[in-house]
């Protein structure tokens, strides 16, 4: 009783930071999932879950505290400790380890000076080589202590002391990793194309399944879901890529998934998802994504919607999808509302609410909603509680098409009209624009008819020939 009283505790006090609170019991397995992931990535997650899921949270915070004491970053293990000795004050795991704390800070206090005495020694001796191992290796030991900043800043410095391809995509991973944990998703993209732009062709289709990978996630954290399902989709093989610091192979299908599911129609899920042979094998990782996309291309859009919900709590606990799983759900469900409906004149509001409503929330509201946002083409028989189709009158669309061409035609006649009386007039029009046609504007040729005319005069008072007769 007096566990649950702390835990409810907790959560208030999460909720009022602003995190995600997932209440219901997620259907993966702790252990299990976690495994699938190495490197400073497996404590995000487990963070993320000991913050979020109620069900699996003093699980999650102590392993989250015993893999920050597997590191070197005491900021981490703190975090941990701040949230269970709230969550959880009676476990082993909510008593402050003072000793361990100071004993990693001297350590790493020391390892650091180490690291640079032997980068200093380095670049005495002008080896190219060693220079850049001892860039690599100080800056691993940057980041593996939290100080992400100056890990970024060493990794840099690997760049100009890069000898090989090998060598240059090295330092790209590096320092990508670090944007990835900052969440600077426009700098991640940018990088992997700088990466690009400098690799031959041979070295990219190797590394292609790790660049897509990455600028999916960055994509995917950019809220461009068209664009990141697209960069998923197209991964690959990922076997010696070395991805489980960033996602996993089941992260691949389930992002790939969703993002396809929220963005694509009909025919681009048959041909991209289902019948695409290199995602095949991630869609067999994770089979409820693959019944739920193949419920939507044949039309059992509640059946995909069901699947869908009975994994939400698991997308509400992965640290890329968390914040945008309500939006892809919206965008889902609305495709799946107005697919269904577009093969009928009208259809019953009771046939509609027991499809897809909600327990215990307003399907109509929904409905309204979806007219007003333009996404559902309908009205509501509020009378004979139907949802009625609004035709789209060919007439009016032939009439409003021809005008429009009209309008384009007499625009086009007048700039040619206009072309015609300017060269009339014996006035030059050039392309280029010239500096300082003061009082111009912004109309195309205006500047340089002005130019060119106050050229001329000034040529004629001269007695010089000019254009103008």
């Amino acid at each position: 009783m007096e566990s649950n009283e702390h835990l409810q505790h907790y959560f208030e006090a999460m909720e009022n930071q602003g995190n995600v609170i997932v209440r219901d019991a997620p259907k993966l397995d702790l252990d299990l999932y976690i495994s699938n992931y190495q490197g400073r990535t497996r404590f995000d997650r487990l963070l993320l879950i000991g913050q979020s899921s109620v069900a699996l949270c003093i699980d999650a915070l102590k392993a989250a505290i015993a893999e920050a004491k597997k590191g070197k970053d005491t900021d981490r293990y703190t975090d941990a400790w701040n949230c269970i000795k709230i969550a959880a004050p009676d476990e082993p795991e909510a008593k402050y380890d003072d000793g361990w704390v100071g004993l990693t800070t001297k350590n790493n206090q020391a390892e650091t000076l180490r690291l640079e005495a032997e980068l200093k020694g380095y670049k005495n001796n002008l080896i190219k080589e060693s220079i850049r191992i001892g860039h690599r290796d100080l800056g691993q030991h940057f980041e593996s202590t939290g100080d992400l900043n100056a890990a970024a800043e060493t990794y840099v410095k690997m760049r100009p002391d890069a000898s090989t391809q090998a060598h240059i995509q090295d330092a790209g991973r590096h320092i990508i990793n670090i944007l990835i944990q900052k969440g600077d998703w426009a700098g991640v993209y940018g990088h992997v194309n700088k990466v690009l732009a400098n690799t031959t062709s041979d070295h990219q289709n190797a590394d292609q399944p790790y660049h897509k990978v990455v600028s999916g996630v960055a994509l995917l954290g950019s809220g461009k879901f068209y664009d990141a399902a697209r960069s998923f989709l197209e991964t690959g093989d990922v076997s010696g890529q070395q991805l489980n610091a960033i996602l996993s192979p089941n992260d691949i299908a389930t992002y790939g998934g969703l993002l396809a599911l929220a963005s694509m129609d009909r025919q681009e899920l048959q041909t991209r998802v289902l019948e695409n042979s290199s995602f095949r094998s991630y869609l067999e990782l994770e089979p409820h994504v693959r019944k739920a996309v193949t419920m939507f291309v044949n039309g059992r859009y509640s059946s995909c919607l069901d699947i869908l919900e009975a994994y939400r709590a698991d997308y509400l606990l992965d640290i890329y999808l968390q914040r945008f799983v309500p939006e892809l759900f919206s965008k889902i469900r609305s495709k799946c509302i107005t697919q269904y409906f577009r093969p009928f004149s009208c259809v019953t509001l009771d046939t509609m609410t027991a499809a897809f409503a909600k327990p215990g929330e307003s399907f109509e509201e929904e409905l309204v909603s979806m007219i007003k946002s333009g996404t559902l083409n309908a009205r509501i028989n509020t009378i004979d509680r139907l949802l009625v189709a609004v035709a789209v009158d060919p007439r009016a669309a032939m009439q409003k098409k021809v005008l429009d061409a009209a309008k384009k035609y007499e625009k086009e006649a007048l700039e040619r009209i206009r072309r015609i009386s300017l060269i009339s007039a014996g006035l030059e029009v050039k392309g280029h624009s010239k500096p300082g046609a003061i009082g111009a504007g912004s109309l195309p040729g205006v500047g340089d008819i002005y130019l060119d005319s106050v050229s001329n005069r000034t040529q004629l008072a001269s007695g010089e020939p000019g254009m103008l007769s």
